[in-house]
């Protein structure tokens, strides 16, 4: 029916998850990136698939009445926002549908969905970057963001999200790269020195911490680096310079050792009346404007009295576990990452907040743990996991304790609609839905969701589930392995992916694998992640298979 390069007329009709449009022809979809919901356009058919194809977009025929100008010249090439040409109004219609979709779709959750809580300053947000460095065509050292679905670096100075200071500080590292013939990290054969540059900002204060990532343990001339990055003082003002050591061959930014250059190490800013040491490897929500709302919002849905006892899982440097212990009798949070618990200490100690108790570890181990040893009933958990939401063995737990009230924090609607679907399913009635907009010009969105004991919810939520269409485990056998892996060969010029590579995909997008299957030998076991182009093909046979 259709052809590749083939030229077609589409009207856009709704997005994907990574912002691209999706037009139909004769109920057949096209994805197209870089166009808005309500967009006619002329298109340019790159690929086909059986059941969908992808499109380039050559013209608007007509605009979309919520289409605006992009502000960033690099918009359509940058990785970093996909929404530039979508009005900030219409992206919080947007946000709000796909929370309220995902709920409905894969938590069975027929819910009202609040509005989004916007930002009236929308730019400049961010209070940290992380800024991949490599090699260019001609072979020059270049930094900025990886191009959409690449790890080409588009080269952007004045980026709209990041701190303002941002680009002297870049340049200035530029230049001492440059001085002294220090070889950027080369993807393609493992070769090369610098990875990635972080750099943090102190909503606060506005000192900076900046953060070399190398692939080797030492930095020749690092002191010459130092000198560079004090110089731009009184202007900027850099209070800490590390090294990161990350020798890996991975997609993972920073590895475990910090070498200290200048300073502390640490950033401190703060919420509210709330002071905090931030570390470079520590998580800490990047909207100082929007988190101090969303933290207000998960206090409020907690409804503490001064003698509840809390759990806050995914703690990172305790920015929640504080807000809580403010309100609360007793706070215990876990955290996986070794310094920003030692932070999350330090961080209780100035607060003066010592009713905190903090654990290092999965929180999928130190939960039953704690409850099988100690027996311990909170009556209130709080939980902000990492995208990929919660381990089963984490819901398992909490369903055992049967706190009054569960309250869970996201930054992925897909994972969270799973897993308060599950709870739900375990005799929690959702109560509230708020969605924070702390991603402006992303598809991003972060959630706060409140539910309760059914016994003591005031409004409860009747839910109905279909198992077949709702449930994801059953997504499992609408394809198996073996032919998931038949579909990306044959698709693909004979492409071999693993039983895990397609795992780690399919959890990414909120498809969990039975228990216990596929259990590492070892605790300690270290997977390889997925490569880019693998999970591509992966994703096209899920999409293909109607698991996603």
């Amino acid at each position: 029916m259709f052809t590749k390069n083939q030229q077609l007329e589409v009207s856009i009709e709704d997005m994907t998850e990574d912002g691209s449009g999706v037009g139909k022809i004769d109920e057949f979809p096209f994805f197209v990136k870089d166009t808005v919901i309500g967009d006619r356009i002329a298109m340019v058919v790159t690929k086909l698939k059986k059941n969908y194809g992808y499109g380039r977009l050559l013209r608007l025929i007509c605009p979309s009445k919520d289409r605006i100008a992009e502000v960033c010249p690099s918009a359509r090439r940058c990785g970093g926002c996909q929404l530039q040409a979508m009005s900030y109004e219409r992206q919080l219609r947007f946000k709000r549908e796909k929370v309220a979709n995902h709920l409905k779709r894969i938590g069975g959750l027929d819910v009202c969905v609040e509005p989004v809580i916007g930002m009236e300053q929308p730019y400049h947000y961010r209070n940290k970057t992380q800024v991949p460095v490599g090699v260019n065509r001609q072979g020059q050292l270049c930094m900025g963001f990886y191009a959409s679905h690449s790890h080409d670096i588009v080269e952007q100075p004045g980026c709209l999200l990041g701190s303002r200071e941002n680009d002297r500080i870049l340049e200035a590292i530029r230049q001492f790269l440059i001085a002294n013939q220090i070889p950027a990290y080369n993807e393609a054969d493992k070769t090369g020195l610098v990875r990635h540059i972080l750099i943090r900002r102190s909503y606060e204060n506005g000192d900076f911490l900046v953060c070399i990532v190398i692939n080797g343990k030492r930095l020749l001339g690092a002191p010459a680096l130092v000198q560079r990055l004090l110089a731009l003082a009184p202007e900027i003002t850099v209070s800490s310079i590390c090294l990161n050591v990350n020798e890996s061959d991975t997609n993972v930014i920073l590895g475990e050792k910090i070498i200290p250059l200048y300073g502390p190490g640490y950033l401190e800013d703060s919420i509210g009346a709330l002071r905090f040491r931030i570390s470079p490897q520590s998580f800490f929500q990047v909207n100082p404007v929007q988190t101090r709302k969303l933290y207000e919002i998960a206090l409020s849905f907690a409804s503490l009295t001064g003698t509840e006892e809390v759990w806050d899982l995914y703690c990172g440097i305790g920015t929640i576990s504080l807000f809580l212990a403010q309100k609360a009798g007793f706070v215990r949070g876990v955290e996986v990452v070794a310094p920003a618990i030692q932070d999350a200490k330090e961080n209780a100690l100035r607060n003066n907040l010592p009713n905190t108790r903090f654990y290092v570890g999965k929180a999928e181990e130190v939960l039953p743990r704690v409850y099988r040893e100690e027996g311990c009933r909170p009556d209130v958990i709080v939980l902000d996991p990492p995208r990929k939401g919660c381990e089963p063995q984490v819901l398992e737990t909490m369903l055992a304790m049967s706190p009054a009230r569960i309250v869970y924090v996201s930054c992925d609607s897909a994972t969270l609609a799973r897993d308060v679907g599950r709870l739900a399913a375990g005799g929690y009635a959702v109560e509230k839905v708020q969605p924070v907009d702390m991603f402006p010009w992303t598809v991003g969105v972060e959630t706060v969701c409140l539910l309760s004991k059914l016994h003591e919810a005031k409004h409860h939520v009747n839910v109905t589930v279909d198992m077949d269409e709702m449930d994801l485990t059953s997504a499992e056998s609408k394809a198996t392995y073996e032919e998931i892996k038949k579909y990306v060969a044959e698709h693909n010029d004979g492409m071999k992916v693993s039983n895990l590579y397609i795992a780690q995909v399919k959890s990414k997008y909120g498809i969990i694998e039975r228990e216990n299957y596929n259990l590492p030998k070892s605790e300690d076991t270290k997977h390889p992640q997925c490569p880019k182009e693998k999970e591509d093909a992966i994703v096209d046979a899920l999409r293909f298979f109607r698991m996603i």
